[in-house]
């Protein structure tokens, strides 16, 4: 929930999409609109040579991207924080994408998941534990776009929390023997994971506790005593030590990579060539506006974690000042090996079966989401 912070403490309440005002060139409709998307696959048999890349799918290669969005399409979208962004960003980006975005009020791995599942949804923004997930229980999902942090070491986006009266936790190491918030199938989950690993613990050596991650659930069980370690991301590490330092509570840096940010989208979607080539148009939207939020603190803070969240202008400066440099990679060979390292240690963990990550990106989508943020940085240059 960026680049921007994981969700904010005020998170909206989930609800079905809405068509919520956005400027003319991209406004909501009602979900109804989706039943005409089942007819425009026919549609587009009289124009393929207009409506598919030029690069021409070779033998045993997966299909060209189709570029022309056929009138009547639209495109359901789980991503609050760009449809902000698109908002607070007006004229800064060309958001007349031809075809109507439906924005729905969701995030999140588990509700986006089960918005797939019943046929409401069509993109979700998530990190890099929802895809693999999904497929583990039996939902086709693609990743499409992916951005992640240069300055990742010095701008994580989660630490550990550590209770009040808990003493001698200073380190991963100090782990062993406490009681740690886990929160399956979420990044927050993961990063536990990934720190006990790094420590050269195991589950076995701590006690999991599962608690969902959502807004201030895992501040509160710190706390209330109910958890000794937490993971805690975005305002809620300023909150936590500002309200409790004072008492002994303090954070422990882990050190890893806890950056990435996906699109995800079911297979389903880039099956209809009218919705693939929606979705190829809404990541060049998605990248700009990545950028766009970094170029432009000031404007975001007021108009999306003051005015939007009702976050304090402190708070909202605390977030911007750690959101960090987005890093839109060219080419996505070392985060799908990155990827696949988690996929491991997570079926490990799970007893799932390991997947092969490359399966879960479709990479045509890689020189789309570089074009899309040359041709910004190239605008922005003038």
């Amino acid at each position: 929930m960026p680049l921007a912070p994981p969700g904010p403490v005020t998170g909206r309440t989930p609800a079905p999409p809405t068509a919520r005002p956005v400027p003319a060139r991209v406004r909501g409709r009602r979900l109804a609109a989706l039943a005409a998307a089942a007819l425009l696959p026919a549609l587009l048999g009289a124009c393929t040579g207009d409506a598919v890349a030029d690069t021409p799918a070779a033998t045993g290669a997966p299909s060209a991207l189709p570029t022309a969005v056929p009138a009547g399409t639209t495109l359901v979208v789980g991503d609050p924080t760009t449809q902000e962004a698109v908002e607070i960003a007006g004229d800064d980006l060309d958001a007349d994408l031809g075809f109507t975005i439906e924005w729905a009020n969701l995030s999140g791995g588990p509700q986006t998941s089960e918005a797939f599942r019943a046929g409401a949804l069509d993109v979700g923004a998530v990190a890099d534990i929802p895809p693999i997930h999904a497929e583990w229980t039996g939902l086709d999902v693609k990743i499409v776009a992916a951005v992640y942090r240069e300055d990742w070491e010095q701008n994580p986006i989660y630490e550990f929390g550590v209770g009040p009266d808990v003493d001698g936790v200073e380190s991963l190491e100090d782990f062993a023997g406490h009681r740690i918030a886990y929160s399956p199938g979420q990044a927050q989950g993961v990063i536990v994971l990934r720190a006990l690993e790094a420590a050269g613990l195991t589950t076995d050596d701590v006690t999991l506790v599962e608690l969902p991650s959502n807004g201030d659930v895992y501040t509160t069980a710190l706390a209330a005593g109910e958890v000794d370690i937490a993971p805690i991301g975005g305002v809620q590490i300023a909150r936590y030590l500002k309200k409790y330092g004072v008492d002994g509570a303090h954070t422990v840096r882990h050190g890893l990579r806890d950056d990435p940010s996906h699109l995800y989208v079911p297979t389903s979607v880039l099956d209809d060539p009218a919705k693939a080539a929606a979705l190829r148009a809404y990541v060049q939207l998605w990248t700009q506006a990545k950028l766009w939020v970094h170029d432009h603190p000031e404007e975001w803070k007021a108009g999306y974690y003051v005015k939007d969240q009702g976050l304090s202008p402190q708070d909202a400066d605390y977030l911007v000042e750690r959101a960090g440099v987005p890093d839109i990679p060219e080419d996505w060979t070392e985060h799908i090996a990155r990827h696949q390292e988690t996929v491991e240690l997570l079926a490990a963990a799970t007893g799932n079966e390991v997947l092969d990550a490359a399966d879960l990106w479709d990479e045509r989508f890689a020189p789309v989401v570089a074009q899309a943020a040359a041709d910004y940085r190239a605008r922005e240059a003038g």
